[in-house]
C-alpha cells in the first residue's frame, strides 16, 4: 500500500468513498463499477480509480469493486480498525452535542474522558462520559496518553491550550474553536473546522446557480 505524497484532496475524498459504500453495502449491493459508483457521488470513474491507484490494486477487470471489501480496505486506510482514543475539551453547547450524537465508535474513536473549567459542568456527565476540571489534564494524560483532542473552546485561549496538550504529548486536535491552529512540533496534525466556510460556499452556489442549457 502506497502512502507517500498521497495529496490533501485524495485524502478528503477517502470518507465519501466509506460514506459511500457504507450506505450502498447497508442497502444489499455486493458488487459495484467505478462508473456507478462515480454517478452515485458524482465524480467521474477516471477519478475513482487514479485514487484507489494511490493505494494499491483494488477491483477486478470485467468484475468491478465488492463493495464490503473494498469499504473495509478503505475504512483500514482511514485507521477506523485501530481505536483511537480521543478526549473532548470543552463541554460547551457544541462539546456537549458532540459527545452527546457524534457516532465516534462508528469512526474508529473511543471516548476516554471530558475537561472544563466551568463549574457549571464539571462532575456532570454526558453521554456516559464524566465532565472532569482542567487542573486533572496532565494527570489524566500521564495515566491514559491519547491520540486526538477535540478542541471546543473560546479562540482566546485555543492555541495556547493546544500548546500545553502538545507538551502533554497529544499529536492530533480536531479543533472546532474557528480559528486556524498550527504547531512546530514535528508530528502534530490539525483539523481545522470553519462552519463558516461550509456556509459561505453553500451561499456562493445559490448566489451563482449554474447555467441550465436551453434544449435546441
Amino acid at each position: 500500500m502506497r502512502k507517500e505524497n498521497i495529496s490533501d484532496a485524495v485524502i478528503r475524498r477517502l470518507p465519501r468513498y466509506y460514506r459511500q459504500l457504507s450506505e450502498m453495502y447497508a442497502r444489499g449491493v455486493v458488487r459495484v463499477s467505478s462508473r456507478s459508483l462515480g454517478v452515485e457521488m458524482g465524480i467521474t470513474a477516471s477519478q475513482i480509480r487514479q485514487d484507489f491507484s494511490c493505494f494499491g490494486e483494488f477491483g477486478q477487470q470485467g468484475y468491478g469493486y465488492h463493495v464490503d471489501e473494498l469499504r473495509r480496505e478503505i475504512g483500514h486506510i482511514l485507521g477506523i480498525d485501530q481505536d483511537h482514543r480521543l478526549i473532548v475539551v470543552g463541554v460547551g453547547h457544541l462539546g456537549h452535542a458532540l459527545l452527546q450524537n457524534f457516532p465516534f465508535a462508528r469512526t474508529g474513536f473511543s471516548v476516554q474522558g471530558a475537561f472544563d473549567v466551568s463549574p457549571t459542568v464539571i462532575g456532570t456527565a454526558v453521554n456516559g462520559v464524566e465532565v472532569r476540571p482542567m487542573e486533572e489534564i496532565e494527570a489524566s494524560l500521564r495515566d491514559q496518553p491519547v491520540d486526538v483532542v477535540v478542541l471546543t473552546i473560546p479562540q482566546f485561549v485555543a492555541q495556547q491550550t493546544a500548546d500545553r496538550l502538545i507538551a502533554l504529548g497529544v499529536r492530533g486536535f480536531w479543533n472546532f474553536t474557528n480559528v486556524e491552529l498550527s504547531s512546530a512540533v514535528p508530528g502534530v496534525e490539525f483539523e481545522n473546522i470553519h462552519f463558516a466556510d461550509s456556509l459561505l460556499t453553500l451561499s456562493y452556489r445559490i448566489a451563482h446557480p449554474p447555467i441550465k442549457e436551453e434544449n435546441p
